[in-house]
């Protein structure tokens, strides 16, 4: 069973009651009840819990960790955020949700400002299938629609994807990469764009299903069979 760990940092929720009434139980307790049903071992941590929710043995025992934030950013500390990137690198998968792209993990991960254009204007999203035969896209058809979200356009200050799956269009006429993978390490990443607070998108069963099968494509499925530093010669006579 995979295990799972959906990180936010749960301020909205609090501070917000448009909010509260759209995710009573947060928005970690929307996408671990989705991801619950397809049979995955979720948990929740949060911001405001010691070590963030973090802890070592937490960290050492998630498969793949499912990170949103907004507000906070600059709250995570800098000893948490070293430790997340070091599990990605030894094989965690980490899905990266909506405004996370400016998360200091992502950020880290990715080694570019992240940056884009916004705009809050209940613009409807249609985010268009590129990669059908991708397995994150498997049970996916040719779009995902959703009715009223927040825009995000290009140009995106990320790095070239390994693989682009996705890409959106607004009612307004931007566009997006809103579906995107890389590999760090032995790590894989999922930035996955829908997902702003004020709208219900994580009870969407076509975007759980998509971060769903995201954890499955990030789960490690392996343990790091690197050698580093100085090595005997496999050869004989060669000091």
């Amino acid at each position: 069973m995979i295990r799972v760990t959906i990180w936010n940092e749960n301020r909205h929720e609090k501070r917000n009651p448009k909010v509260t009434a759209i995710y009573p139980d947060g928005i970690h307790g929307a996408i671990k009840k989705g991801l619950e049903a397809y049979g995955f071992d979720a948990r929740t941590a949060t911001l405001d819990e010691p070590e963030h929710g973090l802890t070592d043995d937490v960290l050492n025992s998630t498969d793949v960790l499912v990170w949103w934030g907004h507000l906070a950013h600059g709250e995570v500390q800098d000893e948490i955020v070293e430790k997340v990137q070091q599990r990605v690198l030894a094989g965690m998968g980490l899905i990266v949700l909506h405004s996370g792209h400016f998360s200091k993990i992502f950020k880290k991960l990715m080694g570019t400002t992240c940056d884009l254009k916004w705009r809050e204007a209940n613009d409807k999203e249609r985010l268009w299938v590129v990669s059908h035969s991708h397995p994150i896209m498997e049970g996916i058809g040719e779009y995902v629609e959703i009715d009223a979200e927040e825009m995000y356009g290009e140009p995106f200050d990320i790095p070239a994807p390994d693989e682009l799956l996705m890409v959106s269009w607004f009612s307004g006429g931007e566009i997006f990469r809103s579906a995107v993978t890389y590999r760090r390490g032995l790590g894989k990443i999922f930035y996955f764009r829908p997902g702003h607070e004020t709208y219900p998108t994580y009870h969407n069963a076509q975007v759980i299903r998509i971060i769903a099968n995201g954890v499955k494509w990030t789960a490690p499925a392996l343990n790091d069979p690197r050698k580093f530093g100085n090595a005997k010669a496999l050869e004989a006579g060669v000091e």
